[in-house]
Formats: structure tokens, C-alpha cells, sequence
């Protein structure tokens, strides 16, 4: 079922990407379009997957990428609708795209193991899955202020100047981003620790928790690198492009934990 909105968000990608090339409003609105029915679509397939397992699908690596891009589609058409800017939509949507596309290959199967439920393992990964779909729009933003910021810098106001918003403007997006991923990430790995001390010690998964497995390690580092990132814009000014680039280094350590790390490396979250 996972190849429907996969289909929906890559039309989505290339009318935002048509959008973006020649300006037309019909395009635009066509991209939108796409992109909300592509957002339909995935909210009907996880629907149907949650009451079928009994909870939102997030208890295995595919399934959690799937609910992060469905996320990040949503988090994304929210930015749009309140800012009434498309021209993020070519620079999340390939994002989208790609991820997506290891659910529709290799679906996995939901794990039903009791340690997995209870609240407060829902609130530990959907407070992550939100924090990284906020973390993906703060990354996608501060690549397009870069890419502003060197055409003004060279004085050749020409493609993105006439394309995206002011610098300010995505300094300001960027900065909003960073912080709700920042409260939710924090939410997220403290609720995890409190459901890790009360879980079961029989498990396996359970026993390996610690600094020395790579995910509960990398999660560490990016929640420094945002904390820092948080703590800089308001104490030491650091925004514009070193934000940006904050935001980039971030992301990757997300994109590394979320992907490579979850399928091959870690002993406690090989959900």
C-alpha cells in the first residue's frame, strides 16, 4: 500500500520541481494538489496498518520511515499553507521521495512484542518522528537560504532570488524549525529513558541500552549538535548561514541514525 502515496508525492515532485522552473500558478496549485492527496493517501495507509497492529506503525525500521514522511508531508503543507510560499515544496519533496521508497520496496513487519507497548513508548518515537520531520524542513531551508545567500553575495540576483523568500524570512523559518525539532527530540529521548527503566530486563533489546549502542549514541551527539545550534542563535547571534549549516550537519547525523544505523548497526532499537 505504500507504493499509492509514493507514486502520489513523486507526481507531487515534479510539479513542484515544474513550478519552480517556469513560476505558473496553475502548476503550483496542481503541485499542492498532488501533494495533498498524496498526504490523503498516506494517512489512509497508516490508518489501516494502526488498526490492524493496534498502534501507529513505527515498531520497525520501514514503518517509521513511512510515518516520518508522512509527518514531514504534513509539516511541509503546513509551512505552505501559513506562509503561502511553494518553492520549499522542490527541495522536501525529493526528501520524501526517496525515503518512502524503502517502505514500498521492503514493508516489514510490525512487531508485537510487549515490551513495545504502552504510552510511553508512543510518545518516545512519535516525539522523535516529529522531531526529525522538523529537523528535515530546518535542513531543506537552510540549504535554499545558502543558495540565496551566494547569489546576493556574487550580485547575480537571478534564479533563486526571484524564487524564494527573503533571507530573513528563512533565517526566521529555520530558527522556528530547529526549535520545535529541539523540544521534541529532548521529549522524545527523555520519555525514552524513563520507558527503557521500566521495561522489561528480560528482553534483549532492552539490556543493550546504553551509550555504547551506536543509536542511543548518535541520537546523543545530534541532540548536542541542536542544542548548541538552539543555544548559539540566542546567545552568541549565530544565525544566517552558520544556522544553515548547523542545520545540515544535524540532519545528516539524523538521516545516519534513522537509516544505515536502524537496518544494520544497532542491538537495541532492531525493532
Amino acid at each position: 500500500m505504500n507504493a499509492i502515496p509514493l507514486a502520489l508525492y513523486g507526481a507531487a515532485l515534479v510539479a513542484y520541481v515544474w513550478h519552480f522552473a517556469r513560476r505558473q500558478p496553475n502548476v503550483g496549485r496542481a503541485a499542492t494538489t498532488l501533494l495533498v492527496a498524496g498526504a490523503l493517501a498516506h494517512t489512509f495507509v497508516i490508518g489501516m496498518q494502526t488498526m490492524e497492529v493496534g498502534h501507529v506503525p513505527v515498531t520497525n525500521a520501514s514503518s517509521a520511515i513511512s510515518t516520518f514522511v508522512w509527518l514531514l508531508a504534513l509539516a511541509y503543507l503546513y509551512t505552505e499553507m501559513t506562509t503561502d510560499e511553494r518553492a520549499m515544496g522542490t527541495f522536501i519533496l525529493p526528501l520524501a521521495v526517496a525515503l518512502q521508497t524503502i517502505p514500498a520496496v521492503q514493508p516489514g513487519i510490525e512487531d508485537r512484542a510487549d515490551v513495545l507497548q504502552g504510552p510511553l513508548f508512543g510518545i518516545h518515537v512519535s516525539s522523535l518522528l516529529f522531531a526529525y520531520a522538523s529537523f528535515a524542513l530546518a535542513c531543506v531551508i537552510g540549504i535554499t537560504y545558502v543558495l540565496l545567500f551566494k547569489e546576493i553575495k556574487a550580485k547575480h540576483l537571478g534564479f533563486f532570488y526571484a524564487r524564494l523568500p527573503s533571507l530573513q524570512v528563512l533565517d526566521s523559518m529555520n530558527h522556528r524549525a530547529t526549535v520545535v525539532g529541539w523540544i521534541f527530540l529532548t521529549i522524545g529521548l527523555v520519555v525514552g529513558a524513563v520507558w527503557a527503566s521500566q521495561a522489561p530486563n528480560h528482553d534483549p533489546r532492552v539490556q543493550a541500552m546504553s551509550l555504547q549502542d551506536p543509536k542511543i549514541f548518535v541520537a546523543i551527539i545530534c541532540w548536542a549538535v541542536y542544542s548548541f545550534e538552539v543555544f548559539a542563535a540566542r546567545r552568541i547571534g549565530w544565525g544566517g548561514r552558520r544556522a544553515a549549516y548547523l542545520s545540515a550537519i544535524g540532519f545528516a547525523i539524523v538521516l545516519l541514525n534513522f537509516v544505515p544505523i536502524s537496518y544494520f548497526l544497532t542491538n537495541s532499537h532492531n525493532f
